[in-house]
């Protein structure tokens, strides 16, 4: 079970060793939105993302013994980014299971972290079939992008750090598996109750939304969009708590996110990838049904090739 008191204890263990990142905001977007937007900038954090306070978070918690045996996770680029990073920090091994068609961008940076990499079909079942003989393999301890106790306890630093850095009547936060957005409600819940807590999902990847709609969880089948860190189901331990603090998930199309990464990058000078914009993009949308006038929206990371989408 994940409590604030846990998460307080990650952020001990973060002091001094993940980023306290800024937040910022834009009077232009402002005026867009009809209220004011304040970004927690997690683009700046460790390996360009939030990632890194879960990944510090878990292997930090390790004892000596699970520590020698090293780490092993299975992720689409930032998830396994920071737990390359945390795991080299340490001085332990970790074995990353990738999908084949991963960014280059990420690839080489877990890469460069001296993690060792197994390629494998980019479906989610392809992901846990070669994780679960790897772990047999390997002795590792798995480390869950999402859907472990100590992951959504290091993520729920990050929306401990923005609510000391802002009075808020709301906050939006991107939704994959849900780890970081069940650190928030855990954070926000017992800290600052009166705020709003709002998911943030691609049309694409809906499955979130159906659950929250249907009241029981829905599997992600046949994700399609450009947010390829929000391709994850939700997890055992992180459904439901997005089910009994969540007021509504706002699903939006990749358009808007495409329009969300532009403005981003005009009016702040902050390159955002797609799974990062889903927020703005969300707080923009006429879907965003809110009385909420100061919004805190994480911006979840920042690991992307700007060509890629800023083609003239």
């Amino acid at each position: 079970m994940v409590t604030l008191e846990k998460v307080r204890e990650a952020a001990v263990r973060l002091e001094g060793v993940a980023h306290r990142t800024p937040v910022m905001t834009s009077g232009a977007i402002d005026d867009i939105a009809g209220r004011q937007l304040i970004f927690k900038c997690e683009n700046l954090q460790k390996v360009g993302a939030f990632k890194f306070r879960g990944a510090w978070n878990a292997v930090a918690s390790l004892s000596d013994g699970e520590a020698e045996r090293g780490v092993c996770t299975h992720s689409s680029g930032n998830h396994a980014q920071a737990l390359a990073l945390a795991a080299q920090m340490r001085g332990i091994a970790a074995h990353i299971v990738m999908p084949d068609n991963v960014a280059p961008i990420k690839l080489n940076a877990v890469e460069g972290y001296g993690a060792a990499i197994t390629l494998c079909e980019p479906t989610l079942k392809a992901r846990e079939a070669v994780l679960a003989e790897l772990q047999r393999e390997s002795s590792a301890v798995l480390v869950h992008p999402y859907d472990d106790a100590r992951i959504i306890a290091g993520q729920g630093t990050a929306a401990l750090e923005l609510l000391a850095q802002a009075k808020l009547d709301a906050i939006i936060t991107p939704i994959g598996g849900g780890g970081l957005l069940s650190g928030t409600c855990i954070a926000t819940r017992g800290t600052a109750p009166e705020v709003v807590l709002y998911g943030a999902e691609p049309a694409g990847a809906d499955d979130a939304a159906q659950s929250l709609a249907s009241g029981e969880l829905v599997p992600q089948l046949a994700p399609d969009t450009i947010c390829d860190g929000l391709l994850s189901s939700l997890g055992k331990l992180t459904w439901p708590i997005l089910r009994d603090h969540l007021a509504a998930i706002i699903t939006v199309d990749d358009d808007a996110v495409r329009q969300a990464m532009r403005l981003l990058w005009e009016q702040l000078e902050l390159l955002i990838e797609p799974s990062g914009a889903v927020g703005l993009a969300a707080a923009l949308s006429p879907s965003f049904q809110s009385d909420a006038q100061r919004v805190g929206i994480i911006l979840t990371g920042g690991n992307v090739d700007p060509a890629k989408f800023f083609q003239q």
